[in-house]
């Protein structure tokens, strides 16, 4: 049985000018957030904008180390983030129906927003290696610590919930408050997600459970 508690909002950003906020992703300082033409990046301390990218950014945005993932439409494209120039472009494996993205132990794992799915890509190729089946509507996703977190949104209903990676079996779950949605998902690797508000043009600090996490 999953353990069901009320999410912890520790902090709201904006609402931002930039419009929509797609996907969501932290560079170990920055916050990054997808909004439609642009990927935003955030100050998460003093809240402000500090920079940016113009790339096309609809969906998921990753990070991985050195490189901005960015999903628009039915591609994912590798960006550098200093500049904004596009290295590489893969085929999403939604092609087009695709939400959130991560990067995770050498790989791209994408959301599938209707699927209800979370598919493990090759970042090279775009060839999924593997799929994982969620029982609601995939937005965000986030590994932190060996844990696999995606957020839902469906029905004007919204939630976090921890996965199991090999099942799909919910084993955790966080409800948001009415109307309060998730898009992007991120973990800072310690005690905060940053998840995008979609419309709300909103990122918000979410408490990691069973950690501390600055305010």
């Amino acid at each position: 049985m999953n353990h069901a508690a009320s999410a912890e909002i520790i902090r709201e950003y904006g609402p931002f000018p930039t419009g929509d906020v797609a996907g969501v992703s932290f560079d170990g300082a920055r916050v990054w957030f997808a909004t439609g033409e642009r990927i935003e990046a955030l100050d998460p301390d003093s809240g402000e904008i500090t920079g940016g990218v113009d790339v096309p950014a609809d969906a998921g945005t990753a990070f991985d180390g050195t490189h901005l993932w960015q999903i628009a439409e039915a591609v994912i494209r590798k960006v550098d983030p200093r500049t904004g120039a596009v290295l590489a472009t893969i085929p999403a494996p939604g092609k087009g129906g695709d939400s959130g993205l991560t990067w995770a132990e050498g790989s791209l794992w994408v959301g599938e927003y209707r699927a209800a799915s979370i598919h493990q890509i090759d970042p090279a190729t775009g060839k999924v290696l593997r799929t994982i089946k969620s029982d609601r509507f995939v937005t965000g996703v986030t590994w932190v610590d060996g844990e696999l977190w995606h957020g839902t949104w469906q029905d004007d209903a919204s939630d976090l919930r921890r996965i199991d990676p090999d099942s799909g079996k919910v084993l955790e779950r966080l409800d948001m408050p009415e109307s309060t949605g998730i898009s992007g998902l991120e973990s800072d690797g310690a005690g905060r997600f940053f998840a995008g508000g979609g419309q709300s043009g909103k990122v918000r600090a979410i408490r990691r459970p069973g950690h501390a996490a600055a305010a």
